[in-house]
């Protein structure tokens, strides 16, 4: 098929390997290591860059902890997905491959980034540790704060992003992910008595768009996020919050669950904070590594007011 399409498909030449073959809902922080192992048993001077192809469904977890893992990667590594089986005319996989390959024909940035287009808009290129999970009910994409790190239009690419490269460069990577990480959503009517942490070594947990989730008791203390911190301090577990932007204006509520023990993963999606968390705990013993881990910026992770 690309070949077919392609203007210049000469220009191009493949190695293809296929370490994994699944449903993207079926995959578990192990695969990624799969993943991981299949890229870095190649030897990548020989190669301009990589696709990897995956499903939608956990497009951004994956991109988070590739990116991640990957920040030091001195050639392009494009995540692309297609929102329909191939064979349907309206699927978009194929402009979504052909936009990669472009990427890396024409601007063989390193790192790590996601090609996607929804339907009737313009090809974007989202930094892999800034894309959102999909929108629900659609197969549509957005990035973090809805900005991408590329347009690309008229087979041009068309920079968004002028962030300054301010990384911290960070010593490599094991690729061991941690399976002991509890990952809990906010909703009304949440009953906190119902989680069991039995075998949990920390756990993240999700906030409302303003950085706040339940702290009220007198509907009940098993709806307390506030009376779940207290829990997890009790049996020495550590407990994140995220996602929130650090900022001086707050709310009280996000405050009281600062003041308890709780600690936020400032700046960050929830996608790539759980990556994040899952590499600390698989690749540090002792607080102080860990805290210093998800503090630095190592992959473009942090989102800043641009």
């Amino acid at each position: 098929m690309f070949t077919e399409r392609d203007s210049d498909p000469n220009s191009v030449t493949f190695k293809t390997i296929q370490p994994l073959q699944m449903l993207s809902e079926n995959l578990v922080p192990r695969h990624w290591s799969d993943m991981i192992s299949a890229i870095e048993t190649e030897d990548l001077r020989k190669f301009d860059g990589i696709i990897l192809t995956h499903g939608t469904d956990t497009l951004a977890f994956s991109a988070a902890a590739l990116g991640l893992y990957f920040n030091n990667l001195p050639i392009p590594l494009l995540l692309v997905s297609s929102n329909l089986p191939l064979d349907n005319p309206q699927a978009n996989g194929f402009p979504n491959f052909h936009c990669a390959v472009d990427f890396v024909r024409k601007i063989p940035h390193a790192g790590a980034f996601v090609v996607y287009q929804n339907p009737d808009q313009n090809m974007q290129v989202y930094r892999a540790t800034r894309l959102a999970s999909c929108l629900q009910l659609s197969g549509d994409f957005i990035g973090v704060q809805s900005k991408a790190f590329m347009h690309f239009i008229d087979g041009k690419f068309i920079c968004q992003e002028f962030q300054a490269d301010k990384r911290l460069t960070f010593k490599p990577l094991t690729a061991d992910f941690s399976a002991r990480i509890l990952l809990i959503k906010p909703y009304p009517g949440l009953d906190y008595s119902q989680i069991n942490l039995t075998g949990v070594h920390a756990v993240l947990h999700d906030l409302y768009h303003s950085g706040t989730a339940c702290i009220a008791t007198e509907y009940g203390e098993q709806h307390s996020l506030s009376e779940f911190i207290r829990r997890c301090r009790q049996q020495q577990l550590k407990i994140y919050l995220a996602p929130a932007m650090k900022s001086e204006q707050a709310y009280s509520s996000t405050r009281e669950l600062l003041a308890l023990g709780a600690e936020m993963i400032w700046n960050m999606s929830l996608e790539t904070a759980y990556a994040k968390l899952l590499l600390a705990y698989g690749n540090f013993n002792d607080s102080s590594a860990i805290g210093q881990f998800l503090e630095q910026d190592i992959a473009f992770e942090h989102i800043l007011d641009e």
